[in-house]
């Protein structure tokens, strides 16, 4: 279930502008899983990166900081 939220929580950032800037300005995966939880996600820092692992480097860079995971060699915009 808590991969689930992941998953969740990801496609809430497409919609909700304010969200997604949030969650890009965080410096790193724990400060990323405590915004979620205040927003009612719950899941681990290893199942938020599954889920990450499925987008594309566009939606990646799109949704979080590109400074922390396992795809460092995103450059920020």
């Amino acid at each position: 279930m808590t991969r689930q939220n992941a998953a969740q929580l990801l496609k809430a950032v497409k919609e909700d502008q304010a969200l997604k800037e949030r969650l890009k300005a965080t410096a790193n995966p724990e400060a990323f899983i405590k915004i979620a939880k205040e927003r009612g996600y719950d899941f681990t820092i290893e199942e938020i990166e599954a889920e990450i692992d499925k987008l594309s480097e566009e939606d990646l860079a799109a949704i979080v900081n590109p400074g922390w995971g396992l795809r460092r060699h995103i450059n920020p915009r």
